[in-house]
């Protein structure tokens, strides 16, 4: 399908006229490549806001050095700018854990590492608020929604404020910005001003004066966090707790005489909610600017279709709940299929389907069955330490989306890139239908949805670890492997299990690392995905790296900090390769473990 200049949002001073425009309402300004895809955050916002009749701009990846001409390129807005540095947070998209340069960044042309600077949130406003100070400048995107309060950021090695005393921006508006965003803009067209919007939901700001309510947490103060570690994870319990539950109270952080405040988040969004972002009329293309030019994360996730928003997996390394929320809004069959559909109608497209998944692949359809009970629940897993027993995790609705879309004309396959949550096939709840429709799904996957490799998250082998990672324990991954490898004989496939796992997260030892080789090792596997736990801002497995202290327990955790710890473990992952052994029979015997050399070195 051809597109024009005109389907897409306009970028350039010259797009601007070709639509009859002479000023716009809102401009974004974005850290990533323009996208004009559902996957792509500023894409979003920008066609919401354009769904309800508003005039948008996007200036994807300004030159921030310089005469700053592309800050003024399109003018001043009539209502704000907004601020979405990009998918993924800027440091870790351009860093590794041992804080080296990536290989590429992912979200810009070809790969190029300098097309963003590092914390586009800061450096964007803080030109945006020089060259037009009067202008509201809002922040959204996982940067500045993970950085509403005190955190640790590892690339500095310290505590931060709230990212508004840096940036000088007025207002977050933090999550899945969509509602938070119309709102907004609406108050705003209708003259209020940016210092009175004080009780919009899902948005933070900085006042002076304040008193607080009795419903309102008020967290120890950025000052006290800065002198005691052990106040910033006391703090950390209750923003994740709030941060998923379904009635949130608001939270309220001293900082440099002043407060943060943070609203609670709006409910869930609805299916008709959802399908209403996903069915705007997006180009599914990069910007005709790009032509030529390779983007890798489109790339990726070109011929994909996400069906469902949030995850209750709650994981102590992941943002996933702290930005999309535990509860799942799920997509109908409906507009999953006019999506599928869109894809089809791309001219590279050869009838596979790269992903048909989610945050996480097998939430799609479920939730609590007693909704009174979620709405009082603040768990920020509903899958760790034990499955939730008022969790329905029937699969059967989104087998009923496998077999609409893969009976589609056109469609030869659709596999399954997202994770799997294997505790989620194996748990056998009271109800028996929802237990054969697991059995149903995991054959259907294995045999259906699979390109030959299975990723799976294990994440550890140490019970201990595990717990703090809240992860099952490993003795469920022994199970899912033993069902794989059945399946894969019954129906004479040879496909392989491919397993994720994490090294230096809090509370892991030398040792336990040392037992992962060991034990992934009588498996037979050579491990290939693998990754040095980075700790990101609002995670609580951060929080205990930096504080040393459990959030929810207060008792104190060991984690690996110095690049000659995080190197000591992560050597495990690769005991195979003959330049590793000499080093690891050396650690052994200097943890008291020699009794592991013969178990990975029998010869």
């Amino acid at each position: 399908m051809d597109y024009r200049l005109t389907d897409f949002l306009p970028t350039t001073k010259k797009e601007l006229e070709l639509r009859g425009w002479d000023e716009v309402d809102v401009i974004l300004f974005s850290g990533d490549a323009y996208v004009d895809h559902p996957s792509f955050g500023a894409a979003v916002i920008g066609r919401t806001l354009e769904a309800a009749g508003y005039r948008v701009a996007i200036v994807p990846q300004p030159d921030w050095h310089g005469d700053f001409r592309d800050f003024k390129k399109l003018g001043r807005p009539r209502l704000f700018f907004g601020i979405a540095p990009g998918c993924m947070d800027s440091m870790v998209n351009k860093y590794t854990a041992n804080r080296r340069l990536r290989s590429e960044d992912a979200y810009s042309p070809d790969g190029r590492h300098d097309m963003r600077p590092e914390y586009p949130t800061i450096v964007y406003t803080k030109i945006l608020k020089q060259l037009f100070p009067d202008v509201p400048v809002i922040l959204g995107g996982i940067e500045a929604s993970m950085r509403r309060l005190t955190h640790y950021d590892y690339w500095q090695d310290s505590l931060r404020k709230c990212i508004l005393c840096d940036s000088g921006a007025d207002m977050i508006t933090y999550g899945m910005g969509e509602k938070t965003t119309l709102e907004l803009a609406r108050r705003l067209n209708e003259g209020e001003h940016i210092r009175d919007i004080r009780d919009l939901p899902q948005t933070v700001y900085l006042t002076s004066h304040f008193s607080p309510l009795t419903s309102d947490i008020v967290l120890h103060s950025h000052e006290e966090c800065l002198r005691n570690k052990r106040a910033q994870a006391e703090n950390f319990r209750y923003i994740e707790e709030q941060s998923n539950m379904m009635h949130a109270s608001r939270l309220l952080q001293g900082v440099d005489g002043r407060f943060v405040v943070v609203n609670p988040p709006y409910p869930p969004m609805t299916t008709e909610e959802l399908d209403a972002s996903f069915d705007l009329p997006y180009t599914r293309l990069p910007h005709p600017k790009y032509k030529g030019k390779r983007i890798p994360a489109f790339e990726m996730i070109k011929f994909s279709v996400n069906i469902h928003r949030g995850c209750f997996g709650g994981c102590a390394f992941c943002t996933i709940s702290a930005h999309q929320g535990k509860f799942i809004t799920c997509r109908s069959k409906e507009s999953i299929l006019k999506e599928v559909k869109q894809v089809m109608q791309m001219p590279d497209f050869k009838g596979y389907l790269s992903d048909l998944g989610g945050p996480s692949a097998n939430m799609y359809g479920m939730g609590g069955r007693n909704k009174n009970a979620c709405e009082k629940c603040k768990r920020p897993s509903c899958i760790h330490p034990q499955i939730c027993p008022n969790l329905d995790t029937n699969h059967s609705k989104l087998l009923d989306i496998y077999h609409a879309v893969d009976a589609l004309p056109g469609i030869k396959k659709s596999f399954i890139g997202s994770g799997v949550r294997y505790d989620l096939l194996l748990y056998r709840s009271k109800d028996e239908a929802a237990n054969r429709a697991a059995q149903q799904y995991t054959r259907e996957l294995i045999c259906r949805h699979v390109s030959g490799r299975l990723k799976v998250a294990p994440e550890h082998t140490s019970d201990r670890v595990l717990r703090l990672m809240r992860k099952p324990s490993f003795s469920q991954f022994y199970e899912f492997k033993r069902l794989f490898d059945r399946i894969n004989r019954e129906e004479r496939l040879n496909q392989q299990l491919i397993p994720y796992f994490i090294s230096s997260h809090p509370g892991c030892q030398e040792a336990d690392m040392a037992e992962l080789a060991v034990l992934t090792k009588e498996l037979d596997f050579h491990l290939e995905q693998v990754q040095d736990f980075t700790p990101t801002p609002m995670t609580v497995a951060t929080e205990t790296w930096y504080t040393g202290f459990d959030p929810y327990t207060l008792q104190p955790v060991f984690s690996a900090k110095s690049p000659r710890e995080k190197l000591a473990q992560r050597q495990y992952f690769f005991w195979y390769k003959p330049e590793e052994r000499r080093h690891i029979e050396q650690s052994l015997r200097r943890i008291g473990r020699p009794d592991l050399i013969k178990k990975l070195y029998r010869k």
